[in-house]
């Protein structure tokens, strides 16, 4: 991989890694392992979000493990898609091609075994955030052996691992999945959003039991999951492992805290990166504070058995999706009566909701509009900044930039170019269609990945800005200043300076296609050669300018010597 064209820039990245106390490739190390070391920031992330069960069924034989046999709505069933699907797809080389440098899986422990109609049609949670129990794996996915070692997998690429977690609440009541006891859940009222209260204390649907997040009180077991157990022979040493955690941690038996248990031991015992977490504005803020905290406890706990399969030092990395928030509106959000900046209970990260709506923007004042308002959010407080990752499609959003996907090689320009950690919704780079005739609701969002029939310029545009964005920090992570350029589309230098890490590329994006001159002296003033990466062509700089082709509206420059 070419992190960056200058030796002096990757003598810095190492230096850098050092100088966090990551772990540096020794002379003994081979070229795979050097590679595994190359310096990332999650600000320059380039994330890739999958439904698991929708991405590639890699093990049939999982497939009807669990008895989930009604007639379902369409796209409302697991179809097949698990942890063997992922892993087939990293031996491939998928993610590496495509230029991704972390991935982020729906939830992986075990959802109810029955399912609801949720008036659009009956369902069974495929999608992952129905918790029937936190501390087993969902066996349609496959193994928690599985899912190990799949991360080591995307560690050995250097690709980092986000698992998604939900705290509060269980998966709906069905005749064969009980509702949890009234300690535990509560069943009522429905969110109304006046305030937080109205935005906590409440269930987010019907049928949706709310774990009392807020409570104080110590409770006992769930009676459902103590027969669980003691069926699968595993109830005395969950019972040991609660006893361990309460008495080493402090903390009270609430229902908020056992459920931290169990998420958090997932970080202990699968080196997983971080976490993506769910629904973050209905729970209280305090309770994020504890879970962050107990993650990064268990965490570390990982990292101090696991020494030599460590690909980095870093601290355990925590994205939150707080419905509705823009990085418009700063670092809090808002709930009419109060504002909370969850930044500062532990979070790393917020998705970012505003550029599927901004991603409209001409390419020069959406880039520039993002370098400011990266800007304002480290200038709000410099000590603790705020990360933001932008999307353009989703899991759950019905309005997304390009919902016809007429538009997927401007959408994939404006999403990997724009500052930010960018992440790829399965099927972005292939033109996987968000409208799915005989679907209803969010159902449209979530069809298989379509290995056979994607849009293979997509895919190859994808491709050479994935991997041009993780080779440079700059593009995500840098300072932005736009060249001044008569007609269409915009030129632009990024630059990033950290941790003693510097880089610097040329962008252009939206121009015209076909050659272009680019003055180019003010910034590699000392280069004598250039490369597009874009169309992978070796420029000669003659008179301080380089003359190049425009493909798709985009060129990207870096420096060769």
């Amino acid at each position: 991989m070419r992190l960056f064209s200058s030796l002096l820039v990757i003598l810095a990245v190492l230096t850098a890694c050092k100088d966090q106390e990551t772990k540096v490739a020794d002379p003994e190390m081979t070229e795979t392992s050097v590679t595994e070391q190359a310096y990332f920031d999650w600000d320059a992330a380039n994330v890739y979000f999958m439904l698991t069960d929708r991405f590639y069924n890699g093990d049939t034989t999982n497939d009807t493990i669990v008895k989930r046999d009604q007639p379902t709505g369409k796209l409302r069933g697991f179809e097949g898609g698990d942890f063997a699907g992922v892993i087939k797809k990293l031996d491939e080389g998928y993610f590496t091609d495509l230029g991704v440098n972390a991935i982020w899986m729906t939830p992986i422990y075990e959802q109810i075994h029955g399912g609801v109609d949720e008036g659009t049609g009956y369902s069974y949670g495929f999608h992952g955030y129905w918790a029937k129990d936190w501390t087993a794996v969902e066996p349609s996915l496959g193994t928690l052996e599985e899912y190990k070692t799949l991360v080591k997998k995307a560690h050995d690429q250097g690709i980092r691992v986000l698992m998604d977690v939900v705290i509060n609440h269980t998966g709906p009541v069905t005749p064969i999945d009980s509702v949890w006891p009234e300690d535990w859940v509560r069943t009522g009222p429905g969110c109304s959003y006046q305030n937080q209260e109205t935005a906590v204390t409440c269930t987010l649907t019907n049928n949706l039991p709310d774990i009392r997040t807020e409570s104080q009180e110590e409770v006992d077991l769930p009676p459902q999951l103590v027969e669980k157990w003691k069926k699968e022979g595993r109830y005395e040493q969950e019972v040991k492992e609660l006893d361990a955690f309460f008495e080493k941690s402090g903390l009270k038996r609430t229902p908020a805290n056992y459920v931290i248990k169990w998420v958090s031991d997932y970080a202990r015992e699968t080196g997983v990166d971080g976490f993506r977490v769910d629904t973050v504005k209905h729970v209280e803020e305090d309770v994020w504070h504890t879970m962050i905290e107990q993650a990064r406890i268990a965490y570390n706990d990982y990292k101090e058995a696991h020494q030599d399969e460590l690909i980095h030092d870093d601290e355990f990395f925590v994205l939150g999706e707080l419905y509705g928030y823009s990085i418009d509106n700063g670092r809090a959000y808002d709930f009419g009566d109060t504002t909370v900046d969850y930044f500062n209970y532990g979070y790393d990260a917020m998705i970012n909701f505003g550029l599927k709506w901004q991603a409209s923007m001409p390419y020069k004042d959406l880039f520039e509009k993002y370098d400011s308002l990266r800007d304002s959010l480290i200038a709000e407080n410099p000590e603790d900044p705020a990360s933001f990752m932008n999307y353009i499609s989703s899991h759950d959003d019905g309005s997304p930039f390009d919902p016809e996907r007429k538009k997927a090689i401007e959408a994939g320009t404006k999403l990997l170019l724009t500052t930010g950690i960018s992440q790829i919704y399965y099927g972005d780079e292939t033109a996987r269609s968000l409208m799915v005739e005989g679907t209803q609701g969010d159902a449209t969002l979530r069809s298989n990945m379509n290995w056979d029939a994607g849009d293979q310029e997509v895919l190859k545009h994808y491709q050479k800005l994935g991997n041009f964005r993780i080779n440079h920090p700059a593009v995500g992570a840098g300072e932005h200043k736009t060249i001044p350029h008569k007609g269409e589309g915009t030129l632009a230098v990024r630059t990033y300076d950290k941790n003693g890490v510097q880089d610097m590329v040329l962008l252009g994006a939206g121009l015209p296609d076909g050659k272009i001159e680019i003055k180019v002296s003010e910034h590699f003033p000392d280069a004598d050669k250039l490369r597009n990466a874009y169309t992978d062509s070796e420029l000669s700089v003659e008179n301080g300018i380089v003359k190049t082709q425009v493909k798709n509206g985009v060129v990207l420059l870096e420096r060769l010597d």
